[in-house]
């Protein structure tokens, strides 16, 4: 898996090598392609991806904190315009 935030196979938020699931950060059409294709993805396993209340499809604190963490990583290397002109939008 191509992601700017992890190299390894665990949990981006809790570390849990158990049962993980690739998160697209950026989801829905087209920014799931945005994200496949910039590495916009971290694993989850499957309780902090989808399961309630804490899961980021059902915790939007979660998901806004994954989605400027991502941001942060990416205006490393680019700039903000550049972020904005792919997900349309900034989370900073």
């Amino acid at each position: 898996m191509k992601s700017i935030l992890q190299d390894e196979d665990r949990c981006f938020l809790c570390g849990s090598y158990d049962w993980t699931e690739t998160h697209h950060i950026f989801g829905g059409n087209p920014n799931r392609r945005i994200s496949e294709e910039n590495g916009f993805k971290v694993r989850l396993c499957h309780w902090c991806h989808n399961e309630p209340p804490d899961g980021v499809h059902h915790n939007r604190t979660r998901d806004l904190w994954l989605k400027r963490v991502c941001q942060i990583e990416y205006e490393k290397t680019h700039s903000r315009e550049e972020f904005i002109s792919l997900i349309g939008k900034s989370y900073l």
